[in-house]
């Protein structure tokens, strides 16, 4: 997981890089709904995280289980 962090960072960062937003991101700032958009996306981006998080956990045991069963 620790591995994968600075990858996650430049994804989280990569948006304050890019250039100006088109007429459509000024038309959704004027109306208030890209908080709402950005909020969405967030709790989506989230939710992936923390499934993968508690398959590797998951994953994990199972092969410590598989691994002391053998005895290797």
């Amino acid at each position: 997981m620790r591995k994968y962090l600075p990858l996650i960072l430049c994804m989280l960062l990569l948006p304050l890089t890019l250039p100006a937003q088109t007429q459509q991101g000024d038309f959704l700032e004027n109306i208030g709904k890209i908080y709402v958009v950005v909020a969405v996306i967030g709790i989506l981006f989230l939710g992936i995280v923390l499934f993968l998080v508690y398959l590797e956990r998951k994953l994990t045991t199972l092969e410590n289980q598989i691994n002391h069963k053998h005895g290797t």
